[in-house]
């Protein structure tokens, strides 16, 4: 920590309480998607449309703007990851961005992710994409505006993703899904050649939607969720949303002939929610020091717990006995090997939330390639469907029967998240390469999961992860924590070994 000083101090005060009204906003986002009556959402669109102007109105000011350049002449000597220079630096990467952005720009944007949330929603329920088109055309013409507005060196594309991924690229990205394309491919059709089969029917019985909810918080409260700074409710799509110190709400879904979709978002959501409950925002919000690195890295916490831990013997030797005690009929006659053999099945799958660790990055590779290409124009919105299909009969074989289950399945799009889903397999190379360094720093980690201990790695995450805010890019802090650059061959070897182990491949 070093030395406190006025312009520091002054730019802390100013960047926390827009951390407030962000705060605010998310909260409204939260109720919005969860206790929102369907009449409130036009009041509720007006809402974050004052709102988000009231922010970028306070994210742009002149008076931000000079307390930045003070705290940068201030921070000019220290070490670039001192306290001061981080929150300096960061606070003009936020400024730059949002002063080139048009406040009226910004207030459409809140305003068309409330309404268009709402007509996703009818969209998906009804399968109809037409319905949902105009909405899906509107967001194109506002991203391009902030695309145009932000400005990019190679590919607009850039533009969005920085946003979530900072300092990544489209290229980059690319380069990640070509180092595991051809290998995902090749181990699928291994998988699917295979004599042995795992037993995926367990996973569509009848499971009690009131068990799945009560196991699935028992198991939420074991990996180190805090239930007294938050909550699980349900919404059409699960997410985490960190509104603060000591409120950390997450969602998931509940259906009661697949057992997986609830469960395992459950520990995906958990992961996200113990990285927000990680941070500290008591004492930096709405500053570098208290916000996580990226999307990327907070995907690296979700998949860590809902894959590397919740899938492996390990969780399952101490949770076993207790799905046995939750869903008594439903188990009974249902060994461990074939119970881990079904929760870790391959089989291509038409919605990403529920796909398999093999085939997940698959369906991120054919999000990723639409948003380029609707964003450089190779794409309309008249053809999103069948190029959707196209894809997924390409890179998985199958062929989604409506919109519900093709187009539609994601909320993203309603709510103008283009650049998003690259994060999802970033996060998936993050979480393996850490996961792969923390077996090495904690020996017995996996003995630990088997009696019921999951402190030691989420200590392990709070010291290397969730303390240092974004101190660090997240190519630095892998670099930091596993003294390599990022690579895709911690996760190729997982998932190699997982093929071998289930399918003898």
């Amino acid at each position: 920590m070093n030395t406190p000083t006025p312009a520091y101090d002054k730019l802390r005060t100013e960047l926390r309480e827009i951390g407030i009204l962000s705060s605010i906003g998310s909260l409204l986002g939260w109720d919005q998607q969860v206790m929102l009556p369907e009449a409130g959402n036009p009041y509720r669109a007006g809402q974050m449309e004052f709102l988000a102007k009231l922010i970028h109105e306070r994210s742009t000011s002149g008076k931000l703007g000079d307390l930045i350049a003070a705290a940068e002449a201030e921070a000019g000597g220290l070490d670039r990851h001192s306290d001061a220079a981080v929150v300096a630096r960061d606070a003009r990467r936020g400024y730059d961005r949002e002063t080139k952005l048009p406040g009226e720009l910004v207030a459409e944007m809140a305003k068309t992710e409330v309404l268009g949330h709402q007509a996703w929603v009818e969209a998906r329920k009804n399968s109809s994409y037409a319905s949902f088109k105009p909405w899906l055309a509107k967001w194109l013409d506002l991203k391009k505006q902030e695309i145009a507005c932000v400005g990019y060196k190679d590919h607009p594309y850039d533009a969005l993703l920085d946003r979530y991924e900072p300092y990544e690229t489209a290229a980059g990205v690319t380069k990640v899904f070509e180092s595991l394309r051809d290998e995902l491919v090749s181990l699928v059709q291994k998988i699917a050649g295979s004599s042995k089969k795992a037993p995926i029917e367990i996973m569509e019985r009848s499971y009690d939607v009131k068990a799945q909810e009560a196991f699935g918080r028992l198991a939420a409260e074991a990996i180190g969720f805090d239930f007294t700074a938050g909550r699980l409710d349900v919404s059409v799509h699960p997410f985490c949303s960190g509104q603060g110190q000591g409120d950390t709400r997450m969602t998931t879904r509940y259906h009661e002939n697949h057992f997986n979709d609830a469960f395992f978002g459950v520990l995906h959501e958990t992961g996200h929610a113990l990285y927000e409950q990680g941070l500290q925002k008591e004492k930096y919000l709405g500053e570098a020091l208290g916000d996580s690195v990226s999307l990327g890295i907070h995907e690296s916490q979700s998949r860590m717990w809902e894959n590397l831990v919740g899938r492996s013997r390990a969780f399952w030797k101490f949770f076993m006995p207790k799905a046995r005690n939750s869903f008594p009929q439903t188990l009974n006659g249902v060994t461990d090997d074939q119970w881990y053999a079904a929760t870790n099945a391959v089989q291509p799958s038409l919605i990403r939330v529920e796909a398999d660790e093999m085939t997940y990055n698959l369906h991120i590779l054919i999000r990723f390639e639409m948003e380029t290409a609707l964003t450089s124009g190779q794409l309309g919105v008249d053809d999103v469907p069948a190029a959707w299909n196209e894809k997924y009969k390409k890179y998985l074989g199958i062929t989604p029967p409506n919109d519900a289950k093709g187009c539609l399945q994601d909320v993203h799009w309603s709510a103008g998240l283009m650049g998003y889903f690259p994060t999802y397999t970033l996060g998936n190379l993050y979480a393996a390469q850490f996961y792969d360094q923390a077996t090495k720093d904690i020996p017995d980690l996996e003995q630990q999961f088997a009696s019921g201990n999951f402190k030691p790695l989420l200590g392990w995450l709070r010291e290397n992860i969730h303390q240092h805010g974004r101190r660090y890019s997240a190519r630095e802090l892998v670099k930091r924590i596993t003294g390599t650059e990022l690579s895709a061959q911690p996760l190729l070897n997982y998932l190699r070994g997982k093929a071998s182990e289930v399918y003898g491949v």
